[in-house]
């Protein structure tokens, strides 16, 4: 019994840790996003937890829910306005990242984001779908508490889940990137200068989206740019930033927001975010579709053409038993290779 109690608290240890690490990430990047609260002090354009939540569910499995109840508990219980609301702010919290991971599993959503298919699923259902559940529980929990008016229900929804489907628009990609972020091996010098002058590029972007110059449409230029040399790597963290500095200056009522009311900002403001997140998502995933097929129509070329220099030696033995003792050598080597990733698992490599 000791010795099993022992081995449980080893396989369990882990997934304590990882909890936690979700929780602290969700907490800190929740008082973040409450820098920009638009009403009552926590409803935000721009809510990077849900998108931290939807990653962490995605990367570690459903396990770890328990770490996404515990910071968002911690969130709401400093806002208000009771426990039982509180409670059932979290709980909303909390099922809507669910909610999106399981419909993402059963669209077959795949982590890489390299697909269209994948992008797609994202934004309508990890985003748009799942979220619903956060705000409508969130919402109609503040209603329910006297807080809202009955007027201000239906504004407050939307800047609701908007804020929380923004948060896995912009916020989950950028952490699906950074799990196989790696230097670049042989890259050439003018590929490093490329970045360096895209990420200059976006900086001095949101230096004037954040100005008095209504200048927000100069960030598509940037996000096509990193989509068609760098795919989702480049494209994710420019539409993060680029989206960043759209919330600061709707926050601050400068450049395009200034001398609005809080309905025509809200309208400005996501569908810009909105159209920098799809922007950034669809043209990746179809850059990379294209470079896939480009790779598959050189190795048939290249097929091809064994296949005709095979034929004009005069070697006429079948291509398909050729083939498959090729493929026979190569995963012997393989096998005798050892592997250079050892540490990972099979969850890792899924």
């Amino acid at each position: 019994m000791a010795v099993a109690r022992h081995q449980g608290l080893r396989r369990s240890g882990p997934a304590v840790l990882e909890m936690c690490a979700l929780a602290a990430l969700y907490y800190g990047s929740a008082r973040l996003g409450l820098l920009q609260q638009l009403v009552r002090g926590q409803v935000t354009p721009l809510w990077p937890p849900s998108g931290i939540a939807v990653a962490g569910l995605l990367l570690r499995g459903p396990r770890i829910w328990p770490g996404i109840a515990l910071g968002a508990f911690l969130v709401n219980i400093a806002l208000g306005p009771s426990l039982p609301a509180v409670l059932a702010i979290a709980a909303g919290n909390t099922l809507a990242p669910v909610c999106s991971y399981l419909l993402l599993r059963r669209a077959g959503f795949r982590e890489q984001l390299d697909r269209l298919w994948d992008a797609l699923a994202l934004i309508f259902l990890g985003a748009f779908t799942g979220m619903l559940v956060s705000a409508t529980t969130g919402t109609g929990t503040l209603a329910l508490a006297g807080v809202l008016r009955p007027g201000d229900f239906w504004p407050t929804w939307s800047v609701w889940w908007t804020g929380d489907a923004m948060g896995v628009l912009v916020v989950t990609p950028v952490l699906l990137v950074l799990r196989t972020a790696h230097r670049p091996k042989n890259a050439p010098p003018y590929r490093w200068a490329e970045a360096l002058l895209l990420a200059a590029g976006t900086a001095a972007v949101g230096l004037l989206v954040t100005s008095h110059i209504p200048l927000l449409f100069i960030g598509f230029p940037l996000l096509i740019w990193a989509a068609f040399r760098f795919q989702l790597a480049g494209a994710a963290p420019c539409a993060l930033a680029v989206s960043i500095f759209a919330v600061i200056a709707g926050g601050e009522r400068s450049g395009p927001f200034a001398g609005h009311d809080l309905l025509t900002e809200m309208i400005t403001l996501q569908a810009f975010n909105g159209s920098t997140a799809l922007t950034a998502l669809l043209l990746s995933s179809v850059v990379s579709e294209r470079n896939e097929a480009q790779r598959e129509i050189a190795r048939a070329c290249g097929q091809l053409a064994a296949m005709a220099a095979r034929i004009a030696t005069g070697d006429h033995r079948p291509m398909l038993a050729h083939a498959e003792r090729e493929q026979d050598g190569d995963a012997a080597q393989t096998r005798e290779r050892p592997s250079p990733h050892p540490e990972k698992t099979a969850s890792d490599r899924q």
